[in-house]
């Protein structure tokens, strides 16, 4: 096992990679920017390392900062958390290369799936179900040939990146023609690719994702799904799992395509394939309602809740993993406890279209009662270079109206003062009315 991990990230991912480091007896190095100095993941460091200015460009994407800093504190593995350089097949690499393990896939896993493209080509090939889309597109005349040819209304997308930037969605003609320069000029300033394809969009549907652990060796596991369908301009606000409204045959075949398509790319470490089910057919119980969307190479945001109901530490196994220590997969039955909800808070401004919000925090008040995957506490300086995202409550109950209910009362006792309104994801009493359309059909 390892002694040193050097956490390559910040926030409330940094906090709790650290939780479990600490479990393990291993000890914690976080690298921190000029405006992260007094942030909550350097003080609970046991060492931390400047690595550069307040933008995330001087600093948490400085892949050689950032080695630097693991061979100066003779860190013997990183943990890049999610964003940043989670998903970077150079950074992968430019670990091994300096003898340092990258807790994580593969460089080649990371490289395929990370261009949404490719990533279409390879779940084609393991016989996964696909939306009509296109090959990417090398300029507007072709977009609107292959927009005819699909059907509108489509969905514009970059193939690099995710958080949901890079994505327009286009009911006509002069709306793609509006859309295409733009969402190329995002996706070359966000991910440095330009290139776009596109997708059908269907108007009624909602957003799954399967949670893979895989050895690297063939032998893949589905930890089970979470229902991420409540987004904001495309990012996720509220997470569930499992996913409320799905026969058990169309919850089979979910985790089994998933596993098929890990299985076949050897795939290692945790990661998550996401999927986009049609809300119509689900309805008629159509067993065809669901289309592979992506693969995500990394821990997601939401992990949280599948740790809540497998009893796993996705953390500790792929840190294991790493130190050729695997977890005991071929035992592994995925029996899942209960329910879990995640809602995430961030510090944005509902009266000013939900822009983020920077400043002192005075006052954070949280409940113990629940989980709380954090990195603000009282007199948190939340800077205005990242993402606004300030904690995640995660709620696990034996059944999902007793977890609603606890999210209702988490919600209600929580309390963020200082900047402008910080917005909970739910207000309080707002989870039971966000939930309550979400019937759960007798299983067959």
């Amino acid at each position: 096992m390892f002694d040193k991990v050097l956490i390559a990230n910040r926030g409330a991912i940094a906090c709790r990679i650290q939780r479990t480091l600490r479990r393990l007896h291993i000890g914690a190095v976080a690298v921190y920017s000029e405006a992260d100095r007094g942030s909550l993941h350097v003080r609970n460091a046991d060492q931390a390392v400047a690595i550069g200015g307040p933008s995330a460009a001087d600093s948490y994407l400085r892949a050689d900062r950032i080695l630097e800093a693991a061979v100066a504190t003779g860190a013997q593995a990183i943990h890049p958390g999610y964003g940043f350089l989670s998903e970077n097949a150079q950074f992968a690499e430019s670990c091994a290369a300096a003898g340092i393990a990258f807790i994580g896939p593969t460089p080649a896993q990371i490289r395929d799936f990370g261009l949404k493209h490719t990533a279409r080509a390879l779940a084609a090939a393991s016989g996964l179900p696909l939306l009509p889309g296109s090959d990417l597109l090398p300029d507007l005349r072709q977009a609107l040939l292959e927009a005819q040819h699909i059907g509108y209304p489509v969905m514009l997308k970059s193939t690099a990146g995710g958080g949901g930037i890079g994505m327009q969605q286009c009911a006509s003609e002069a709306e793609l023609c509006a859309a295409f320069d733009s969402v190329r000029r995002v996706a070359g300033s966000n991910f440095r690719d330009s290139g776009v394809f596109l997708e059908k969009y269907l108007a009624r549907s909602r957003h799954i994702e399967v949670q893979l652990f895989g050895d690297g060796n063939g032998r893949v596991i589905a930890l089970g799904e979470r229902d991420c369908s409540m987004q904001r301009r495309n990012q996720k606000v509220i997470e569930e799992t499992p996913a409320p409204g799905l026969r058990e045959r169309l919850r089979t075949q979910l985790c089994e395509a998933a596993v098929r398509l890990g299985t076949a790319v050897h795939y290692r470490s945790a990661g998550t394939v996401e999927f986009i089910v049609d809300a119509d057919r689900l309805a008629a119980n159509d067993p065809g309602a669901f289309y592979f969307l992506e693969v995500n190479t990394r821990l997601q945001v939401e992990h949280g809740i599948t740790e809540a109901v497998t009893g796993v530490d996705l953390v500790e196994w792929m840190i294991r993993l790493a130190a050729d220590e695997p977890p005991p997969l071929d035992g592994y039955r995925h029996a899942p406890r209960g329910v879990a909800i995640e809602a995430r808070v961030y510090a944005e401004d509902p009266a000013r279209g939900f822009r983020p919000s920077s400043g002192l925090l005075t006052e954070v008040r949280v409940p113990d009662s629940v989980r709380v995957d954090a990195w603000i506490d009282s007199g948190s300086e939340v800077p205005s270079f990242y993402d606004p995202m300030l904690a995640k409550l995660i709620v696990h109950a034996p059944t999902r109206a007793a977890a609603i209910e606890q999210l209702d009362t988490a919600l209600g006792q929580s309390a963020i003062y200082g900047i402008r309104p910080i917005w909970n994801t739910c207000a309080p009493s707002c989870a039971s009315r966000a939930f309550a359309t979400a019937s759960t059909p007798p299983d067959s």
